[in-house]
């Protein structure tokens, strides 16, 4: 079997990671409008909060409140 070549694989990690902060940084550079984000929204928050998501963490914390039989 072979060995993993741990110096490769970290390679293609730093050079995927330089490739999206030049990516990132272009994209800064080249300024951002509204319509770059899916939702319209310039801080990349949701449009509308989703309420049963909201309704979900309240029972959980019910729950968690409630001592165990």
């Amino acid at each position: 079997m072979a060995k993993p070549n741990y110096q490769y694989e970290k390679r293609q990690r730093e050079l995927e990671k330089k490739k999206k902060k030049e990516e990132k940084a272009q994209r800064k550079a080249s300024g951002h409008s509204a319509s770059d984000t899916p939702d319209g929204n310039e801080d990349g928050a949701p449009s509308q909060p989703d309420a049963d998501n909201a309704a979900d963490a309240g029972d959980a914390a019910a729950d968690q409140a409630k001592p165990a039989d």
